[in-house]
């Protein structure tokens, strides 16, 4: 079984400044801004979140040229894009592995084709579904695999947030607690029975203001 740890979580809002300010209302603190995808047009903000994870604020460039190819995370679905009007949104999570071919062809829930990522030296191999979607509209982890290092986080601000943990609320809980258990992420989120009125993915998280949970 492929060894899986959570890498980042995945916040997306209208623009960057937008989220940022969403999230010092909310976690207390300020969020630095990261870098661009070019392939995506998107760019984001990123810092760290404990226990060699972080937390990504993303949001499409409006100085970027328009992709060639539907953007990641379903940015480009008008749904997502009026919620996200309201309030910035947790997308989705995403899971490192040692060994990401292993994990995406043994995945009960294809994850999408494996693509290369590259910003300077760092390069790493990422899950991405060529329509934009997200495996289980986001409650299904993307898959990456840093090359020749563990992770980008010893160069992020750490302003003092710690994810606590995650839960995911899912109309079939038991089948994607499976598919979790079968890329080796089972014991790294929360998986309970959805409702009417509780559905999808929430991070709970000890902040400078105490306790806080996103959705």
């Amino acid at each position: 079984m492929p060894r899986c740890e959570l890498d980042h979580i995945v916040i997306a809002a209208n623009s960057l400044d937008d989220g940022a300010t969403y999230l010092e209302e909310t976690l207390g603190v300020s969020i630095p801004a990261g870098g661009e995808h070019p392939l995506m047009g998107t760019h984001n903000c990123l810092m760290q979140i404990g226990g060699g994870a972080f937390l990504e604020l993303i949001a499409i460039n409006p100085n970027a040229p328009e992709p060639k190819r539907p953007r990641w995370y379903n940015l480009d679905e008008t749904h997502l894009q009026a919620r996200m009007a309201e309030r910035p949104v947790l997308l989705t999570w995403v899971v490192r592995t040692d060994d990401i071919t292993r994990a995406a062809t043994t995945s009960l829930i294809s994850p999408g084709p494996i693509e290369e990522g590259r910003r300077g030296n760092r390069v790493w191999s990422i899950t991405i579904p060529q329509d934009g979607t997200m495996p289980e509209d986001g409650l299904f982890p993307t898959l990456i695999e840093w090359h020749d290092f563990d992770g980008p986080t010893s160069d992020m601000a750490d302003p003092g947030c710690r994810l606590e943990g995650l839960k995911i609320y899912h109309p079939e809980p038991e089948r994607l607690s499976e598919a979790l258990g079968v890329i080796g992420a089972g014991v790294l989120a929360q998986v309970e029975q959805a409702s009417e009125h509780v559905h999808g993915l929430r991070a709970l998280f000890q902040t400078p203001r105490g306790p806080v949970e996103i959705s």
